[in-house]
């Protein structure tokens, strides 16, 4: 294969705080190469680096042989470089044809007239090509996300890219749309386009991947081609040390009945949702997106208004209208989307952690600023989160010490019911054994824990039951002796449901 990008030496610092150092990455044409290491590994700023993002410190960056110093992202879209973030760049009230031709619009000589015919037939031949047939026409923003991420790529290769480097690209995608997409990229890899793959789904890097490069701490471990290479190698070289059972033993007893949910239904969402949450138990609930799965925990902390049934906690009755009622009750909830619901993200990791705790930290309105540390200290400790003290911002932390802290805010009010909300999403696989570690240790403690999770090994490996929806509907509860991914798999994609549940 001929060598398409040449990284070598980088060395990057911000403030004198080295994030590089003396790391290296190739990348041969026609290949899709990963990209791994923990959260604040240096992935990020690495691929800022060869897009013209940020200015390199030291060290060397060839593109075809060729030494090259781009200034800012559109130099290396021109040089064929492409990247396609997490956040996708839709704007969702354009029509698909016109998102693709953002930037580079067909007029009428200098008139600014769209040639708007001649830009949807060719929106239209290009998408097809990648195995989307939707009317162009139609607003991008009324398709699912896996369809958006299409229209992303269809962008990089309509300006001709040879790279494209993504960053995260099936974390909001089902599992139909993830098949979609892996055809989508080894069509294109067959034509000599190459990738640039950045995922903590371990499964997706041996699934797709050819060659995986592993940062940690800013530094090159190592390169390794995917065939010759494991899952426990893998992680050995991204923590640094050897991280035993994916998935910690299991010791909660479970106790009993906690919260019952008796025929819960929103319409439009789902419909006669039952089922039993008992104390020290790790019930999860599986399904596809859209299945209705985090509409029915929302609607448990009180974030939307059943049309139908009953909550009986410890035996009674209970009306939760909003999420106040839900933590006067105990309730916790860690939300599917720690950047814009969980967290403020501008606010100090302290201040964030205090926002749920004010009963604990205040007095008479006035916040107890040794208490306010005492709670910091103690819930910074507890969880290992890693900053540089309780004023560094929450937006300034790793994925990972993100969640830690989202999941702090609760674990503050000692709440005997935890919903979690895809707990470990966009996390490292270092950080999901500690968050999955903390979860066993609330359960010992006979917290009740409710979690979504589409990611199946999770749901297997923590969950002593499963709860699997389709389409607004409970399919089947699955014993933990029972599950495996195609059982559940079976149920979620629409498979009979049981009669008894």
């Amino acid at each position: 294969m001929k060598q398409l990008i040449e990284m070598t030496g980088i060395t990057k610092a911000f403030d004198g705080n080295v994030v590089l150092k003396d790391v290296e990455f190739s990348l041969q044409k026609g290949e899709i190469h990963a990209l791994m290491g923990e959260n604040g590994a240096g992935k990020s700023t690495m691929m800022k680096i060869l897009t013209g993002i940020y200015a390199r410190d030291a060290g060397e960056v060839r593109v075809r042989g060729e030494l090259v110093d781009y200034k800012n992202p559109k130099e290396s879209e021109q040089a064929g470089i492409a990247v396609i973030h997490q956040e996708l760049n839709i704007l969702p009230h354009l029509t698909v044809a016109e998102n693709l031709f953002l930037g580079k619009e067909k007029t009428y000589g200098k008139t600014g007239i769209l040639k708007t015919k001649e830009m949807n037939e060719e929106a239209k031949k290009i998408l097809a090509e990648l195995g989307l047939h939707d009317d162009v026409r139609t607003p991008a923003g009324s398709l699912s996300v896996g369809k958006q991420q299409i229209i992303e790529i269809a962008k990089a290769i309509s300006s001709n890219a040879e790279v494209i480097i993504m960053d995260e690209p099936t974390a909001a995608l089902t599992d139909r749309e993830i098949e979609s997409l892996f055809e989508t990229i080894r069509s294109l890899q067959s034509t000599g386009v190459s990738f640039v793959y950045i995922s903590h789904r371990m499964e997706e890097i041996f699934a797709l991947c050819d060659q995986i490069t592993i940062l940690r701490d800013g530094s090159y471990v190592g390169t390794k081609k995917i065939k010759e290479t494991d899952f426990d190698e893998i992680v050995q070289m991204m923590v640094g040390r050897e991280l035993g059972e994916r998935f910690p033993q299991r010791n909660a007893e479970i106790g009993e009945v906690k919260l019952q949910a008796k025929g819960l239904s929103r319409e439009g969402m789902f419909e006669d949702v039952s089922f039993d949450l008992r104390k020290g138990e790790v019930l999860a609930i599986a399904g596809l997106m859209g299945a209705g799965r985090t509409e029915v925990v929302q609607a448990i902390f009180g974030y939307r208004k059943l049309t139908a049934g009953e909550l009986v906690l410890d035996g009674q009755q209970v009306k939760i209208n909003n999420p106040l009622q839900a933590k006067k009750l105990g309730f916790g909830y860690v939300t599917e989307d720690r950047k814009s619901e969980g967290l403020i993200v501008d606010f100090s990791v302290q201040d964030n952690i205090s926002l749920t705790n004010f009963n604990k930290v205040a007095k008479s309105g006035f916040i107890n600023t040794n208490e306010e540390k005492q709670l910091y200290d103690s819930m910074v400790e507890r969880l290992g989160i890693r900053l540089s003290g309780p004023t560094q911002t929450a937006k300034s932390l790793s994925g990972g010490n993100q969640q830690k802290v989202v999941i702090a805010k609760w674990l503050g009010i000692e709440p005997d019911i935890l919903i979690l909300d895809e707990p470990t999403r966009g996390v490292d696989v270092g950080a999901k054994k500690e968050i999955y570690s903390i979860i066993n240790e609330l359960a010992e403690r006979g917290v009740a824990i409710l979690m979504v999770s589409s990611e199946l090994p999770e749901v297997i490996g923590m969950a002593d039951r499963v709860l699997v929806m389709h389409e607004g509907q409970l399919m089947a509860e699955i014993p933990k002796e029972e599950m495996t991914q195609e059982h559940i798999m079976h149920y979620a994609t629409g498979g009979d449901k049981v009669a008894q549940i």
